[in-house]
């Protein structure tokens, strides 16, 4: 059984899935994630800002993974 740690391509896609999402949910709702700014909720809104702020190249890192996945494997 393979997990996403041990694979470098399904870490990179969890990766860019969790800094999405959480884009996505600081978005519809700003309060949920800026409430818990440290400590290991931190890490949600670090990737809400990630998201928010490099998002030209999260998203070309998106469509070369979607690419990947599809193609290429």
């Amino acid at each position: 059984m393979s997990s996403a740690i041990f694979n470098f391509q399904s870490l990179l896609t969890v990766i860019l899935l969790l800094i999405c999402t959480c884009a996505y949910i600081r978005s519809l709702a700003p309060s949920l994630l800026d409430r818990n700014k440290t400590g290991l909720l931190g890490i949600f809104w670090k990737c809400a800002r990630i998201g928010e702020r490099k998002s030209p190249y999260v998203a070309i890192c998106c469509i070369v993974m979607a690419f990947s996945i599809l193609f290429i494997q």
